[in-house]
């Protein structure tokens, strides 16, 4: 039988990180979940859901999130990393602090998470779980700053994969495709400005695509999590795993085109040694 475990989860509120929370408190384990308005403390309490005030973005408050935690569960076991939000428009249309804003939130406030708490991992090992996206597989048009921040954390959590395995620490990428969460709503952030020369084009008309997708999604929240809390249990617990139906059908795609293009090429690539 599985013992109970400690959870870390960012973003917490709604979404994936609500549900993974409520299924974590179910099975009798603890669950520390940061949320960014302090009404939510009280409505997570409700839940059996202890609430600790967080922006990863703000730098100066994610130790001490963490040592609250610590002091409230005794430790941490599992690390779930799922805060952050999605820039939609083309990328030319963007401001450069408005794509750095994105890698602030996406990528740089999860990998201060994710270091502040390994300290206390390294101590007795657990599984660090990073909600990413297909959308940090496969570079979609109209999503360009949103992809860049997902693809660079999972190029990180792949060497965190390596880097903490000696230490007992497992990682997890999960890739989704669209859920049908609040992420079309309250975390899509879109551009206001589209360049004329970009209209008709996916990446000039994303916001109007955005508008009508919202609430279409085909994904199961509750079916993904069941999903995620399969592969946690499992004897080898994959190191990525893609959830959807629009997610395994794209990364296949991006895969079987990346073996005909290196096979294409490979050739020409291993002639470039220098001749001995």
């Amino acid at each position: 039988m599985q013992q109970p475990r400690r959870w870390f989860i960012t973003g917490a509120s709604t979404g994936f990180g609500r549900v993974l929370a409520r299924r974590a408190v179910a099975q009798g384990d603890k669950v520390v979940g940061t949320v960014r308005s302090a009404a939510l403390v009280d409505e997570l309490a409700v839940e059996g859901i202890i609430g600790v005030l967080l922006d990863v973005t703000d730098r100066a408050r994610i130790q001490p999130a963490i040592d609250e935690a610590i002091a409230a569960m005794g430790g941490i076991d599992v690390l779930v990393n799922n805060a952050g939000y999605g820039l939609m428009g083309a990328i030319e249309a963007f401001d450069e602090t408005a794509i750095r804003d994105q890698m602030e939130a996406n990528f740089f406030g999860t990998l201060n998470v994710t270091r502040a708490a390994l300290p206390d991992m390294r101590g007795h090992g657990g599984t660090i779980v990073f909600i990413l996206s297909m959308a940090g597989v496969v570079g979609m048009a109209g999503a360009g700053a949103y992809c860049a921040s997902k693809f660079a954390m999972e190029g990180l959590a792949e060497a965190l994969s390596a880097e903490l395995a000696v230490f007992g620490i497992k990682v997890m990428i999960v890739e989704p495709s669209s859920f049908r969460t609040d992420f079309h709503g309250r975390s899509m952030h879109t551009t206001p400005v589209v360049l004329d020369e970009y209209r008709g084009t996916q990446a000039g008309d994303v916001n109007d695509l955005l508008v009508n997708y919202r609430n279409n999604e085909a994904g199961d929240p509750e079916k993904g999590i069941s999903v995620i809390m399969d592969a946690l249990n499992a004897d080898e617990m994959p190191l990525r795993l893609p959830l959807g139906a629009d997610a395994v059908h794209a990364i296949e795609a991006k895969h079987r085109k990346l073996l005909a293009e290196l096979e294409t090429w490979k050739a020409a690539a291993i002639a470039t040694a220098v001749d001995r």
